[in-house]
């Protein structure tokens, strides 16, 4: 199966593509359309906006109209993309799979391909300057765009089903997963194809039909005991509103294969995937249900990627005949770089933006991935004695509801990892204890929602919402000017173990045994792993594995035997871990142990332990078969 697309170049992109300061309280004015099609219609007329004399040349260009359903991906000259079904097909993934969609894919393919290669490179060298003794901090070449006063996002006006999001679920998009969130009584769902889901090429596809016919009223699923599942209304405006989340942008698809214009073959990119599918499927229904095409942006570092995204909206939306302006995205700030720039972020995405959400766990990873050779001053403690009240985080925090609130954006909490267990009444009040206490933090502090992972938990959590909010949809219009960060507060590290908090054996263990296992569960096509009471996925295992290079290259000591942290301490504890658990005859434990190595013992840092398992352990695998 294949799709082959005419292209051809267009005007010009408003915004400098350098300080991201032209057309500051010029937003693009959104292009109504009629029905979604990628058939032929006559081009429109679009003059490109003034620019600034002294603005440089965009390296790209983002059309106001796509005549042909195509839309040029250079300045050169047109290309022609093909996309390539090479996984195995199985039943209705025709159905996902179309050649209108593959069509549709690689029309994003053709434009955004090259430009999210040249961001991920742009990463690496930030992030080795950060390394190599450069600190984050706010940019002075952005300055007036965090000086405006004037500009808002479009937050959740003209969005239905985002005005009240005080309570999301969270979790993987496989049918039975799909019905039990639907059914949950949450106000969103966060309907994930990246940290909660292993990538499989069944759990690609499957999870896209399963949100198609989710969104249609018609998903059933039966197990292999009998149980069957069904949703409890067929009316998508009785369910929880889908934020569906794709990839991000450093994940290939390796079922899919692109052939840009001058013959060369890669495989597809991962978010571009998650997202065209999901948009071209769904997103006519959706609104013809009384929704909208929402999405959660993962893992950005910077407003040059919610550029991207933003032209991606554009792009896609005018291909369909969808008016711009229709897709809503709420931006995970999980990554240090960005939450120095979450105003530029907002403003890139101003008028597809909801608002922005508190990602803590990768927040740590990225933390950690940033400062991982910058000696003991930025070493954190054992992770579960990170908590949100440390300083650096509290910073991170209050910054971001100020910073969403003063643009109109909704300020989402992030996840407490605590889940009960319904068998075991002391384990499911501690669960139930700590998530109280931190969802009442997050709301007395000003966040609009929050996530839980459990459905269980979603009483407990909008308890606490409601006894700040009341009757109101959300706290949007409450300003927080008391809150002064700078790039001190959001970088004082050694605040966590000033405060007393320690490096310990057990923590190093916990570390080394949590990412085994959860590696372990990933490479057999589960994304989201309920261990020891907690309910993780690929956050927790960059986390662990993380710190453990870090305590090495540090020289850590562990506080309660004052031994040093080394490769061979940690490969002996390994070893045991390994032994300890039991291996069925799906067992990737030795798989997992394997990848563990790669990307905690090595002298090299890989940027995401996914990337090499992905392609190394879990493609072909048995659990990637159809």
């Amino acid at each position: 199966m294949t799709a082959t697309i005419d292209t051809r170049p267009q005007g010009a992109n408003p915004f400098d593509p350098d300080a991201g300061l032209a057309g500051i309280g010029t937003p693009p004015a959104a292009r109504t359309g009629s029905t979604p099609t990628l058939a032929a219609r006559p081009a429109t007329a679009h003059p490109a906006p003034a620019r600034p004399a002294s603005a440089p040349t965009p390296r790209s260009s983002a059309p106001s109209s796509l005549p042909n359903g195509g839309v040029g991906a250079s300045r050169t000259g047109s290309r022609r993309g093909v996309i390539t079904v090479t996984g195995s097909v199985g039943p209705r993934y025709g159905e996902i799979l179309s050649a209108d969609a593959l069509q549709f894919l690689a029309l994003l393919h053709d434009r955004f391909d090259a430009a999210r290669d040249e961001l991920i490179a742009q990463r690496q060298l930030r992030r080795q300057d950060i390394a190599d003794g450069s600190d984050p901090d706010f940019r002075a070449s952005t300055r007036p765009v965090r000086d405006d006063p004037h500009w808002r996002v479009a937050g959740s006006r003209n969005a239905p089903g985002l005005e009240d999001r005080r309570v999301e679920i969270t979790g993987p998009t496989d049918p039975k997963m799909t019905i039990n969130a639907l059914n949950s009584g949450a106000r969103c769902w966060l309907a994930d194809a990246e940290d909660a889901s292993s990538p499989t090429w069944p759990n690609v596809v499957e999870g896209q039909l399963a949100l198609h016919d989710a969104i249609r009223g018609s998903l059933s699923f039966t197990n292999e005991a009998g149980k069957e599942y069904t949703l409890r209304s067929a009316d998508i405006v009785d369910l929880p509103t889908i934020v569906f989340r794709p990839r991000g942008w450093h994940l290939d698809e390796a079922h899919l294969r692109y052939t840009d214009a001058n013959g060369i073959t890669s495989s597809a990119l991962g978010s571009l995937v998650d997202f065209g599918l999901y948009f071209f499927h769904n997103a006519a229904e959706l609104i013809a249900r009384g929704r909208g095409p929402y999405f959660y942006l993962p893992k950005l570092e910077g407003y040059k990627e919610a550029r991207l995204w933003n032209e991606v909206f554009e792009v896609a939306q005018d291909a369909l005949g969808i008016p711009r302006g229709t897709i809503r995205a709420t931006v995970l700030i999980e990554t240090l770089p960005a939450a120095f720039e979450m105003e530029e972020i907002l403003y890139e995405l101003r008028d597809h933006c909801a608002g922005l959400n508190a990602g803590r766990w990768d927040y740590l990873f990225s933390i950690i991935k940033c400062f991982r050779t910058r000696g003991d001053s930025y070493v954190l403690p054992d992770r579960a004695q990170v908590t949100m009240t440390a300083p650096f985080m509290r910073a991170y925090t209050e910054l971001l509801v100020a910073t969403c609130h003063k643009r109109g954006a909704h300020a989402i909490g992030g996840m407490s990892a605590f889940i009960p267990d319904r068998r075991n009444p002391e384990v499911t009040r501690q669960a139930f204890q700590q998530v109280a206490a931190d969802k009442k933090r997050e709301a007395g502090d000003g966040f609009d929602g929050t996530w839980v992972a459990h459905p269980d938990l979603i009483p407990v959590a909008e308890a606490e919402f409601d006894a700040v909010l009341g009757d109101a949809p959300n706290q949007v219009s409450r300003q927080r000017p008391d809150v002064a960060v700078g790039q001190h507060e959001l970088l004082d590290i050694a605040s966590a173990r000033r405060a007393g908090a320690t490096v310990t054996s057990a923590g190093l263990r916990s570390n080394v045994s949590v990412a085994v296992r959860y590696i372990d569960a990933w490479l057999r096509g589960t994304g989201a792993a309920a261990l020891d009471n907690l309910m993780e996925d690929a956050a927790t295992a960059e986390i662990s594995r993380s710190q453990v290079w870090q305590w090495i290259a540090s020289g850590t000591v562990t506080h309660d035997d004052q031994l040093p942290i080394t490769r061979e301490r940690v490969e002996t504890i390994l070893l045991d871990v390994v032994a300890s658990l039991p291996q069925d005859s799906g067992s990737r434990l030795d798989d997992a142990a394997a990848i563990f190595r790669q990307v905690a013992l090595q002298d090299d840092f890989p940027a995401f332990l996914t990337n090499p398992a992905y392609q190394g352990h879990l493609v072909d695998s048995p659990a990637d078969q159809v």
